[in-house]
Parts: structure tokens; sequence; C-alpha cells
């Protein structure tokens, strides 16, 4: 068996694909790639079908060696990528042959990057998907040093043509995110409902593939207020309805609202229930934005 043999894995490294759709009631939630168009990109600059499974790169400090000859492409964060110490380009069908180790440095904007080979990574399937998912531990485990992942047959077609693809670097300053109210938006204060679509969030470094806990500035803004809570302070976002609420479906970028006012987005491998109320739901479109947002990032949510 020949394919990619993981030198260094960096801080964590998974095999993802587009996820495993259609278990929800199962239990088992979709997982995937948390930037399903950096993969999708990276499928198809190598003529691969866009469901093809990738290796997704948290930071950086990746390495992994070709045990054959073929191609692959690097997309998502942005940050120096070498094949056997020399520079090459991102967003880009690159020829390696056997024997060339690839390292993917630390990103210098955003978080995660994906590596996709031509002919995709062929573990074997789980619910039919090469997912991992992080939560319910499905999947393949995430990569360790001296692990050799197969690679699929590729169907032979030609490579797309593409010299130049116009991709723009994640955002280092405000991203902005456009998001539903959500099926419990009654449950929350007037005032509660325009401070979530007004305040200036920012990226909590509570954050991973489950979800991402958001803090409000120091200052807060629009309404909203804080409670002290040190250097970190709280958004209360009030609730209109303090009953307790019985768990409920939920979807991958519902906005849930701890007891302690705080928001957190749910993310690919979230729980697929929950009992906190949902105030809103990020669009779809706009979900792939949280792969690549920072501890610190800042944020504003406003209406889809």
């Amino acid at each position: 068996m020949s394919g990619l043999r993981i030198l260094n894995p960096g801080a964590l490294s998974l095999v993802q694909d587009l996820g495993r759709p259609g278990f929800a009631a199962l239990g088992v939630g979709r997982s995937g790639a948390l930037d399903r168009g950096a993969l999708r990109l990276g499928n198809r600059l190598l003529g691969n079908p866009e469901t093809d499974a990738g290796i997704e790169v948290l930071l950086g400090g990746f390495e992994t060696r070709f045990e054959r000859d073929t191609w692959f492409a690097v997309t998502g964060a942005t940050g120096p990528l070498l094949l056997d110490g020399g520079p090459v380009d991102a967003h880009l069908a690159v020829r390696a042959y056997e024997g060339q180790i690839l390292r993917i440095a630390p990103a210098v904007a955003g978080a995660r990057r994906y590596l996709a080979v031509r002919g995709g990574v062929d573990v074997a399937p789980v619910l039919g998907s090469r997912s991992r998912d992080t939560l319910a531990g499905l999947g393949p485990a995430p990569l360790a040093a001296g692990d050799l992942l197969p690679l699929g047959e590729h169907p032979g077609s030609d490579l797309p043509l593409l010299d130049f693809v116009p991709v723009a670097d994640p955002a280092a300053g405000v991203v902005e995110v456009r998001a539903h109210r959500g099926p419990r938006a009654d449950w929350f204060t007037a005032a509660a409902l325009e401070a979530f679509f007004t305040v200036e969030w920012r990226a909590a470094a509570e954050a991973d593939r489950i979800g991402m806990r958001l803090d409000p500035p120091a200052a807060a803004r629009h309404g909203a207020h804080t409670a002290d809570a040190g250097p970190h302070p709280t958004a209360v976002l009030e609730r209109a309805i303090t009953a307790e609420l019985p768990s409920e479906p939920m979807v991958a970028g519902a906005v849930q609202v701890s007891p302690d006012g705080r928001p957190t987005v749910l993310l690919a491998d979230h729980p697929v229930t929950g009992g906190y109320p949902v105030i809103a739901v990020v669009s779809d479109a706009s979900l792939d934005a949280f792969a690549q947002l920072r501890p610190g990032q800042p944020l504003t949510f406003r209406h889809a």
C-alpha cells in the first residue's frame, strides 16, 4: 500500500469529507469539514469528486511524505507551504513525486487548511463517510506520526487547466456573519435580540469542532450589558422566559445561549439535541467562516 506517510500531524489533523447526513434520528451528527468550501475547491482543482476525503489541518506544523507520484492542492487558511524545502502555492494543483515531503507551516491568517490529493484519502468509511466526528468518536482516529493513508484510484480525467484561482485570504479583522432568528428567539427580551444582532462579539478560546463560544468586547455597545467576570466580561442576553427547556433537535449553526448569557455557535460535530434556547441560526452560506476564526477575532451577526 502506498499513499501519504504522516511525519508530523501538528496540533490536530483529521480526515474529513463532506460528512454523513441523514443519521440524526440515530443520534449521529453530520460532521465533515468545517470549511466545506475549501475542501470542495481542493477537490475541484484535482479533478476529484467534491465528496472525496482530504486532511483538515488545524493551524499547521503538519508534515507528510508522498509514497507515490501524485498531485495535491492545499486550500483554506494562509501560510507557508514547502515541498522538499521549496515554496509552493496554495489553491493550485501541484505535482509531487515519490519521496517528496510536504510541510504545512503555521498559518498566518485563518485557522484550518485542507490537503486534497488526487484520488482522495481512501480510508474505510463509517456510515458512508470518511469524516472524523470528534464528539461521537466515529471515523478514522486523529492522525499520528507514522500513519500511512491510502489514496483512491482516480478515473484518469485531465486536471483542470487553472493557472490562478482568485481566493481571498481569511479575514483578519471583523467577520460579518448572516443569521436568522432562531426557533426560541421569543424566549429572549427585545433588548437581548437587538444586542445579539448589533454587538461586536469575539471568538473565545473555548472553541473546537463541536462549537465556538463567543465573548463580547470589553466595552459593550448597543444595549448589551455585561456581568463583571474579571478580564473577560460576560454578555448577558436576558431571557424573557426562564422556564427549563426540554431537549430538542439541533443543527449546525444553531446559536445556543447558556444560563450565563453567553452564546455558543454549534459547528459540524455538534450534539444532535440540546436543552439551551436557540436565539439564532447562522445561515449555511456563512457557516464556513467559523472554521477560520481565531481566538479573540471580532465578528458581528446581521439578519439574513
